[in-house]
């Protein structure tokens, strides 16, 4: 089997059944899951002695072994055979207690086998159902997907994915005289993301015959089933049966047990096909830092790119922290393997000693309210982000907090890893396990009471290409100059959803990356500035927002917030101003165009 890019559907159930000898469900399942489980079954006539049905059991344990034996690890048989005069019932009782995502049948076989029609299987189901119409070819190369819209739809599309074709192409049949495409539109914003999948459209009278037509010069052509609720007692309609009887490769007919809207279809249209490309995206451009743990491979390749990185320090008093996150990057990243080409710390006036303990370990260090005086200064780490393009030098830029207390190496070569490898990449987030302590006690945390709660829930709800990004908020990022300096930058806690939001519009999905830097450990907030944290992060997202749409959503009157507080017994109301106010793009500042000239 070929390495998987879109990620496999987890598990496949596939029944061997006594005098049923085709193979192509199984070959079906492995290209679709990455587990099969395999499920012995002996349908007995009525009138037949059950117990008669012992040696025909010892048949079908055989035929598992020989089945599951080359393909160790992904295929794997249920001890239990199981022997009834209602294999159907008995097959649905093991879906119920298993729980596979797909069940994967003969179209012909297993339900001739089985004594069922495919309406009965299709209706009930308690899994999505996969029916084959072999033979199936061990590596299928060239994927036709034929598509109206609809669940079943994207079940095919995703699917189709699965298999890792060579090439895939869908094509969108609309009927003669039908100009409602409401269906379809959810697939058609997956698909605008999906370069690697041709699509062609058709309209046509005879939607069975343009499929057969397109066919002959694919292996594989998967296919929803007529667009029927879940209870209707169509089987596989009209086009799906043609096609299942006459198509020259290899057919999956698929339905999903999710159900339909029974009235309004083009209120839920494409609701869930979004999934499809943030799948992908995840399984291919989700990484683990421990891949990029050579770090003089990392150094080869910024040599042969010619490419020279920056990392950029962001503090506000973290003397307890600074130097230890200095030295320890420092001493592997740039003394160790140069994998580093300069290190700045950018302080947001520290009152503590912390632009002292970075100044002594020799590294340069600038405030940033003092950094372009001309554009008057601004309060908050999106502001030291910002201006640190003006004062750093590498074509690559990384940013980590300094207020990290279990530093390592990884927190930086993690971020620059993809980068590094893949041109196409150009901004990468970490994320990472963040325990929190309650009382005495530590707690394994996700990604964050604010991100939790806030940004990830409006990424959902607004920008859901962006759904599988881990850690929005993370504080350990890279970019390359190129595109960083096109992006405006939030001037306070807004900055991080800010840039993401941005990355993505300008340049993609596929353009993000994020890396798995496992466990980070650092000084956890109190409840009132997280609360702030959310009022300035909400404002971002409504900013972006404002600019897809064209129109204000927020007036002045809305950027200040109430803070409630208590003090001798009683409450009172305290007003906070919390505006979350965006620099230009830095590649339109002259003072950083003229120093960039000199540069060079």
């Amino acid at each position: 089997m070929k390495a998987r890019a879109f990620p496999a559907v987890r598990s496949a159930m596939v029944p061997v059944i006594y005098g049923c000898e085709d193979l192509s469900a199984v070959e079906a399942a492995r290209a679709l899951a990455s587990e099969v489980i395999l499920v012995g079954l002996v349908p007995i006539a009525l009138g037949e002695s059950v117990s008669g049905g012992s040696l025909k059991a010892r048949d079908v344990r055989r035929r598992l072994r020989e089945i599951a034996a080359p393909f160790s690890g992904q295929v794997r048989a249920k001890a239990l055979v199981r022997v009834s005069t209602e294999a159907w019932i008995e097959l649905e009782s093991v879906l119920a207690r298993d729980e596979p995502d797909l069940l994967v049948l003969d179209w012909k076989g297993h339900l001739d086998a089985l004594g069922v029609t495919p309406a009965e299987v299709l209706n009930r189901s308690a899994c999505d159902i996969v029916l084959v119409r072999g033979p199936f070819p061990a590596e299928p190369e060239r994927v036709l997907v034929p598509v109206r819209g609809g669940p079943h739809a994207e079940l095919a599309l995703r699917l189709g994915l699965c298999m890792q074709p060579e090439k895939m192409k869908t094509l969108h049949l609309t009927p003669a005289g039908d100009f409602s495409d409401a269906p379809f539109r959810g697939l058609a914003q997956v698909l605008r993301h999906l370069p690697d999948v041709e699509t062609a459209a058709a309209t046509t009278q005879d939607a069975a015959q343009t499929i057969l037509a397109e066919a002959a010069g694919y292996d594989v052509v998967v296919m929803g089933v007529s667009a029927q609720p879940l209870n209707s007692p169509a089987s596989l309609g009209a086009v799906a049966d043609r096609v299942l009887k006459e198509a020259p490769a290899a057919v999956l007919a698929v339905k999903t047990r999710r159900p339909m809207a029974l009235a309004h279809p083009e209120e839920l249209s494409g609701a869930q096909a979004i999934s499809i490309l943030v799948d992908k995206w995840f399984a291919e451009n989700t990484f683990g830092a421990g891949e990029f743990d050579d770090v003089e491979h990392l150094v080869e390749l910024k040599h042969a790119r010619g490419l020279t990185i920056s990392l950029a320090l962001p503090a506000l008093n973290e003397a307890e922290t600074v130097g230890k996150v200095i030295r320890t990057i420092r001493r592997v990243l740039m003394e160790k393997a140069p994998l580093l080409d300069e290190m700045v710390l950018i302080d947001s006036a520290s009152t503590d000693a912390t632009r002292q303990i970075a100044a002594d370990l020799g590294v340069p260090v600038y405030i940033h309210q003092e950094l372009l005086p001309e554009w008057g200064p601004r309060r908050g780490k999106g502001e030291a982000l910002w201006k640190s393009l003006l004062v750093t030098t590498g074509d690559i830029i990384a940013w980590i907090d300094t207020d990290i207390v279990n530093i390592d190496p990884r927190f930086v070569y993690g971020i620059l890893g993809p980068l590094l490898q893949n041109s196409a990449i150009k901004f990468v987030k970490g994320f990472y396990r963040r325990p929190l302590r309650v009382g005495a006690k530590v707690q394994a945390g996700g990604g964050g009471r604010v991100t939790e709660l806030m940004a990830r829930p409006l990424l959902n709800l607004f920008y859901p290409e962006l759904s599988g990004v881990v850690q929005p908020l993370s504080g350990e990022y890279a970019g390359r100059r190129e595109a960083l300096e096109q992006l405006p930058f939030f001037s306070g806690y807004g900055v991080e959803i800010g840039l993401l939001i941005d990355v993505f519009e300008r340049f993609g999905l596929d353009a993000i990356a994020q890396v798995d830097l496992l466990e980070r450990v650092h000084h956890n907030q109190p409840l009132e500035a997280l609360s702030k944290m959310s009022f300035a992060i909400l404002q971002a997202v409504l900013h972006k927002l404002e600019r897809r749409y064209g129109q204000p959503i927020l007036e002045d009157i809305h950027k200040s917030m109430k803070l409630i507080r208590y003090e001798a017994g009683s409450y009172f109301l305290d007003v906070e101003e919390i505006v979350e106010r965006e620099r230009p793009p830095m590649r339109h500042v002259p003072e950083y165009a003229a120093e960039r000239a000199g540069a060079r």
